[in-house]
């Protein structure tokens, strides 16, 4: 059972301006905060283990959304999905929440020059035409979202740790 002490206060959905931008992006980077936040301080080896029969496990997911947020915003390419959900075993969870909060501020720094949610993801990608912004941010609530509710409970089976 979780201890006061491993229970997170639970943060309500964001308030977030009129726009439909600033309501997109209030609950996607709501989301990137929760995510984070559940692999900090998460004990190590532990955060590497697999909560599931799939292998799944809290580290992997966190390291897997660095590279959904690299691809989608920056355009980086990835060749092998399954593989971004397997941290480098170097790797200490502070320095892959660091990795991940800095694609996250890189991915930011993209869409502060986003004006058009119809237009095109300005992404670096020769050859492949980019999604709207717009749709690259619902996926990326979509995809984050998935995920965090993933680390909820793979926090959870850790620790006891709650609340988002």
């Amino acid at each position: 059972m979780a201890t006061a002490a491993s229970r997170r206060r639970d943060t309500p959905p964001p308030r977030t301006g009129s726009t439909e931008a600033e309501t997109l992006r209030g609950f996607l980077d709501y989301l990137r905060t929760s995510i984070a936040a559940k692999v900090e301080g998460a004990p190590e080896p532990q955060v590497r283990t697999a909560g599931v029969p799939s292998g799944t496990n809290l580290l992997g997911l966190l390291h897997h959304l660095t590279h959904v947020e690299r691809a989608m915003f920056l355009g980086d390419q990835v060749t092998d999905w399954q593989a971004t959900f397997r941290a480098p075993a170097e790797d200490s969870a502070a320095a892959v929440v660091a990795r991940y909060r800095g694609a996250v501020a890189a991915a930011n720094e993209v869409l502060d020059g986003c004006d058009d949610l119809g237009a095109p993801v300005p992404r670096p990608r020769p050859g492949k035409p980019a999604p709207s912004v717009r749709w690259a941010l619902t996926h990326m609530i979509e995809e984050t979202g998935r995920h965090a509710g993933h680390a909820d409970i793979l926090r959870e089976q850790l620790d006891g740790a709650t609340g988002r």
